[in-house]
């Protein structure tokens, strides 16, 4: 931490010495994907497009403009097999392109999106796509009283355990090699955050 302070303040220094704009660490970036990412069709590598739709502006200027290009890439995409498992996409922004073409190294993370029912963006900036749901589990539980109810009919009290068994079994095998996808569509709202200070050129208009 201490290594990490000294280093953001030789960046604040030369950028004030140089006249330029340094973004601290935690600075929030509003993008739109323009790629859509899926854990069926991508994998580790894969590039992804942003467009940033909202600008940074500091003390009155602005350092990052709408519309400025942020390209990265898929470093995991995941479906679990398990019941609990949830789909994951983590995705590694690399380079900010600016209007003017100049290319700027970008260190973020993911923190959040526009999509929001059943998923969330674990602490490392994955995001997790949407587990095996109530009605999942319900069907697992039919699955299994299905089991219980015919094979209680066939042999007695040892046929319900049975039967129990072979229903749970024939059901919970279904869902375990049934795959969950998580889809990041093109569109999706992405915010990320700088995870060390950045240095910027202000630029004209905002």
């Amino acid at each position: 931490m201490k290594k990490q302070a000294i280093m953001a303040t030789l960046v604040l220094l030369a950028s004030t010495v140089l006249g330029q704009t340094s973004l601290p660490t935690g600075t929030a970036l509003k993008m739109k994907l323009e790629t859509t990412l899926a854990t069926f069709s991508n994998h580790a590598g894969d590039p992804f497009q942003a467009r940033v739709t909202e600008a940074v502006v500091v003390d009155g200027k602005t350092v990052i403009p709408i519309g400025t290009t942020v390209q990265g890439r898929v470093t995991k995409t995941s479906e679990p097999r398990r019941v609990a498992g949830k789909p994951t996409i983590a995705l590694f922004p690399e380079t900010l392109v600016m209007p003017n073409g100049d290319r700027i190294m970008l260190n973020a993370t993911l923190v959040d999106t526009s999509i929001r029912r059943g998923t969330d963006v674990n602490n490392e900036g994955q995001f997790k796509g949407d587990g095996h749901d109530g009605k999942d589990l319900t069907e697992i539980g039919l699955g299994t009283g299905g089991g219980m109810l015919i094979g209680g009919l066939a042999g007695g009290g040892k046929g319900l355990l049975i039967g129990g068994v072979m229903g749970a079994g024939a059901t919970v095998t279904h869902w375990l090699s049934k795959h969950r996808s998580a889809t990041l569509p093109a569109g999706t709202e992405l915010v990320m955050e700088l995870n060390r200070p950045m240095v910027m050129n202000p630029t004209s208009g905002q």
